[in-house]
């Protein structure tokens, strides 16, 4: 019920502003939609904050850690004790995404929800549902109650923060096998189809990993329609936590980042459980797993950039967020055509329709 409550709050984007931030563009001295998704990111924040005018100053990189179970099946090339090592090392700004966050001046904050160890680092905020999850070719990665549980943390995590965006990462070997995995029932979809190599695996370990995969669905028989079931049976705390986060930012009418394949996946659990979620998600780099395309397509979301990263943690939002500070300054600054001294009948014609594509061109 606590959940359900979460859910039933996540409001739809506010058109009255978003139409008033189309005006706005309309009124700024340039050929319309020159700006492309710049002016989309402006009108996208109206919707959100109900404000033609936003600001994007306090920016917050949340990142969920989490073991999984299933590197017990040789998944992946980096061993279980990564996972805590990395988990550390983004509180000190030694890891790529937390490298990013620094020179940027991102705040960064890490939540373990599931590292298989004591953490005693206190910059760490410990909500461990367990010591990691189960071995999912042997049964469920975990209860039923645990995937609300971990749900719920993301909620209550990204509420906690005051920040003017959030951005959705993570840290946890094995979790594109399990991010594989979930996307892999929720859209129906061939293993082949969502699987990629990760942090990089041998060809023999590749084939593993995708038997691996459709193992594991085979045994838990997760059902389709019901994401709880999912994420419990073939999922991981990470990935609860983090489609937890996506709802929280919403419920406070916040934009939220999505980092890469694994983020995207978490999104579009929060999305199955709460379409209103959409219109609040902000996707970074096209990631360069196979599975992020089909979890993209299915938000009917398109990246900002694409840079041939997949390293994860979150690292694709900082760069996000100044893209959205962008945005903002364009809005918010730009000089509309009456303070220019130009006369915009020029573009009467223009704005009727389509003048600016070519056919033909791609």
């Amino acid at each position: 019920m606590e959940l359900k409550t979460y859910l039933d709050s996540v409001q739809p984007l506010d058109e009255a502003a978003m139409a008033a931030a189309r005006e706005r563009q309309a009124q700024l001295a340039k050929p319309p939609g020159s700006l492309g998704r710049l002016e989309d990111l402006s009108i996208q924040l109206a919707g959100i904050t109900g404000k033609v005018h936003n600001k994007i100053e306090k920016k917050h990189l949340l990142v969920f850690a989490a073991d999984n179970g299933v590197v017990a099946e040789g998944v992946s090339s980096a061993p279980q004790s990564v996972t805590l090592m990395q988990t550390i090392n983004l509180t000190r700004h030694k890891t790529g995404a937390s490298t990013l966050c620094k020179h940027f001046g991102c705040d960064i904050t890490v939540c373990d929800v599931g590292v298989n160890a004591d953490i005693k680092e206190s910059a760490v905020l410990n909500r461990k549902i367990a010591y990691g999850t189960q071995n999912i070719v042997n049964g469920p990665a975990m209860s039923r109650e645990q995937a609300i549980q971990a749900i719920l943390t993301g909620i209550q995590f990204a509420q906690t923060t005051d920040a003017d965006v959030i951005g959705i990462g993570e840290m946890g070997i094995g979790n594109t096998t399990t991010s594989s995995a979930v996307l892999s029932v929720l859209l129906d979809a061939d293993v082949e189809a969502v699987t990629g190599r990760g942090g990089g695996i041998t060809d023999a370990s590749f084939l593993k990993k995708k038997q691996v995969i459709k193992d594991a669905i085979a045994i838990n028989r997760p059902e389709q329609n019901d994401v709880i079931d999912v994420l419990s049976k073939v999922g991981g705390f990470d990935i609860a936590a983090m489609c937890g986060a996506f709802i929280g930012a919403a419920v406070t009418r916040r934009p939220v980042v999505i980092d890469g394949f694994i983020s995207a996946v978490a999104a579009l659990c929060a999305c199955k459980l709460c379409p209103n979620v959409k219109g609040y998600l902000i996707p970074s780099h096209a990631s360069y797993e196979i599975g992020y395309r089909l979890a993209m397509d299915a938000m009917e979301l398109q990246p900002l950039f694409l840079l041939g990263m997949r390293l994860g943690e979150g690292s694709g939002c900082p760069l996000a967020f100044e893209i959205l500070t962008a945005a903002c300054a364009i809005i918010n600054d730009m000089a509309t055509f009456d303070q220019a001294g130009i006369d915009d009948g020029y573009l009467d014609e223009i704005r009727e329709g389509d003048k600016f594509s070519v056919e033909g061109a791609k």
